[in-house]
Parts: C-alpha cells; sequence; structure tokens
C-alpha cells in the first residue's frame, strides 16, 4: 500500500514512517520541517530507507500542494499540527489555520483525490475540555478520579478549552462527520500523552521527552503545581499498533472514535513518580524548580480505552518503566541531537 503521511519528519510520523516502510509499503512524508528535530528525523529515515521513501516538502495550509501530493495514497495519516496549548494562545490565528483549516484541506484533498483511502487523525484527550464532572480526589500521593475508575470514556461530553482545544476539536468533529455526510474512510484517535524515541520534548508539548532530555543534559526542570498530577502515557510503538489495526478494519470502524492512552495500567505521577525514576536512571537528581499551577492544568488524566480494546483488538503493551528506559538510553546514546 501507499500510505501518505502530513507531518511525517515529526516524532510520531517519522516513527510511523519507518514502521510502515519496514512492512514493505511505500511512504510519502509530506512535512514543512518547521518543527523541532524534523530535519534529523528525515535523515535518519533517509538513512534506513533508501527505496520506498518519498519525501514532498510541503503544508497543509496550502491545498493545491497538497492535492498534487496525495494522489495515489491508499492510507493517509494525518498527523501534522500545531501541538502546544501555550501556543495557540500566543498566535490563535496560526493555530486555527494549521489545525482547523489544515485538516479541512485534507479531508477535501482526500474526497477529491482519493476518496477510497483509509484516513486516520491523530486528535487529543484535550477536546473533552476541564472536565469539571469528573471528581478527583488525592490518593496515596497522586491524584485519581472518584467515580471514572476505568478513565474518561468517549462518550464523556467535549468541551473544547483553549484555541488549541477548539481547532482539534474541529478537526476531530469534521472527520467523524466526513464519514457520515461522504462516506469517507475516516477514523479518529484521541491520543493521550505519546513518548518514544525521536521525540524532541519541550516544557510545552512532550513533557516526558523533555524531562529526560533535562535530566540527561543536566538542565533545570520546571514542576508546575504539586507534581502529583497523574497522567496515563502510551509508547509511539503501542500507539502505531493502534494505527495498523485501524486501517485493517477501516470498513467496519470508518467513523469510529477511539481513545488511545496507556489507560488505568499505564499511569504515572508527573514528578512523586517520575522523579525518583529519572534520579535512578540517572544517579544523580535532576535539578528542578518549583512554579505555581498553570491554568487549566488537569489533576489527573486517564483515558479508558476499552473501546478499542473490544473494536479493535488492541491494548498497550509497553509500560511506562520500560518505555522511558528506552527513550532514556537513547536520548543519552545521542546527546549531540539536543
Amino acid at each position: 500500500m501507499k500510505f501518505f503521511i502530513t507531518g511525517g519528519a515529526g516524532f510520531i510520523g517519522c516513527n510511523s514512517a519507518d514502521y510502515f516502510l519496514q512492512q514493505g509499503h511505500e511512504v510519502v512524508v509530506f512535512d514543512n520541517l518547521s518543527r523541532k528535530g524534523g530535519p534529523a528525523n528525515l535523515e535518519w529515515l533517509r538513512s534506513r530507507h533508501s527505496e520506498r521513501l518519498q519525501f514532498v516538502q510541503g503544508d497543509i495550509r496550502e491545498y493545491e500542494a497538497l492535492t498534487a501530493a496525495i494522489g495515489g495514497a491508499d492510507v493517509v495519516l494525518h498527523l501534522a499540527s500545531q501541538v502546544a496549548v501555550t501556543t495557540s494562545v500566543q498566535n490563535p490565528r496560526e493555530d486555527f489555520e494549521i489545525n482547523a483549516l489544515g485538516t479541512f484541506n485534507v479531508l477535501e484533498a482526500v474526497r477529491h483525490q482519493v476518496p477510497q483511502a483509509a484516513v486516520l487523525y491523530a486528535s487529543t484527550n484535550k477536546v473533552y475540555g476541564g472536565m469539571e464532572g469528573a471528581k478527583v480526589e488525592l490518593a496515596n500521593g497522586r491524584y485519581r478520579y472518584a467515580e471514572y475508575t476505568h478513565g474518561i470514556p468517549e462518550n464523556y461530553p467535549l468541551d473544547f478549552h483553549s484555541p488549541y482545544g477548539c481547532s482539534k476539536g474541529t478537526g476531530d468533529q469534521y472527520m467523524l462527520d466526513y464519514a457520515r455526510i461522504y462516506g469517507l474512510k475516516t477514523m479518529v484517535f484521541r491520543q493521550s500523552c505519546i513518548y518514544g524515541q525521536r521525540q524532541f520534548g519541550v516544557e510545552d508539548q512532550g513533557w516526558v521527552a523533555h524531562f529526560v532530555i533535562a535530566t540527561v543534559k543536566n538542565r533545570p526542570i520546571t514542576i508546575f503545581g504539586d507534581g502529583k498530577q497523574v497522567r496515563d502515557l502510551l509508547h509511539v510503538q503501542d500507539l502505531i499498533r493502534a494505527y495498523e489495526l485501524g486501517i485493517q478494519q477501516i470498513e467496519a470502524q470508518r467513523g469510529e472514535m477511539f481513545n488511545v492512552g496507556g489507560g488505568p495500567q499505564n499511569t504515572l505521577s508527573i514528578w512523586t513518580e517520575f522523579g525518583p525514576l529519572l534520579a535512578e536512571l540517572a544517579g544523580h537528581e535532576p535539578p528542578v524548580t518549583r512554579a505555581a499551577w498553570r491554568p487549566g492544568d488537569q489533576r489527573v488524566f486517564i483515558a479508558d480505552i476499552r473501546k478499542a480494546k473490544a473494536q479493535l483488538g488492541w491494548q498497550p503493551t509497553i509500560s511506562p518503566q520500560t518505555g522511558i528506559q528506552d527513550l532514556f538510553a537513547w536520548v543519552a546514546k545521542n546527546p549531540h541531537l539536543f
């Protein structure tokens, strides 16, 4: 098959491209190389795959370029995105044009050029907003849901917060509607905290990799709030398996949305548990400063991933401890990249 991956030089994109190239597929990487690490990820892909890899430098905001490049695709992985809430607040117009208009452009390009293609969209758990209705309590040094023991399900009310939440949520809903109205083979993945090799995390986005990189490079880490916030972590290779299962079952599951995160079995408090793990891996305590809670920072987010298990046959296989050890070893081996 021929894969067309928007944002294919990004963290998730390059790992996806590498995986599907290894499976013998053709891959077109469509990327404007604006993100940190993009050129390095592209060179890594080229060093591993001299054949069946094509690179097109392009921007999803440019509809004509997109339609010219997407022809012949059997699968479209739409991963290109503006990814930081803080950036969306600082520049909401750019955020809208990339995430909302860019996703609309992808759908229109598919509708007019490759209407039989499977289209997978990387959405976000931020579409659930502040989740004020999900009561949170503190127990054993970490936050947890008082009632949602399996995590937040797909039918939890959508509540877009921040320009980022609005723009990604717009793309999320357009994807689902284009399956209803035009019969496109779309599928939405509401992703939690994805991490793994080739992630160039910064403070505002990709916090797991940011903490690991800072520890290896002995750079200061800022902990906002009390550090007891809990997130469910999903290794990028587990995410790509979800993509693969979605593609295989696209006829039966078109127009569906799935939470893809670590779920209740793969959670970590961002500092009370992650801090000691990093100290053990590094052999020293990471330098840390404390700061006040950031507006809208959730005490806890855990995705209910039972729907993906029931309908796709998917569940995570890589624990946060194993995945973080792997990420730490990769960063330590490649300090020149950071």
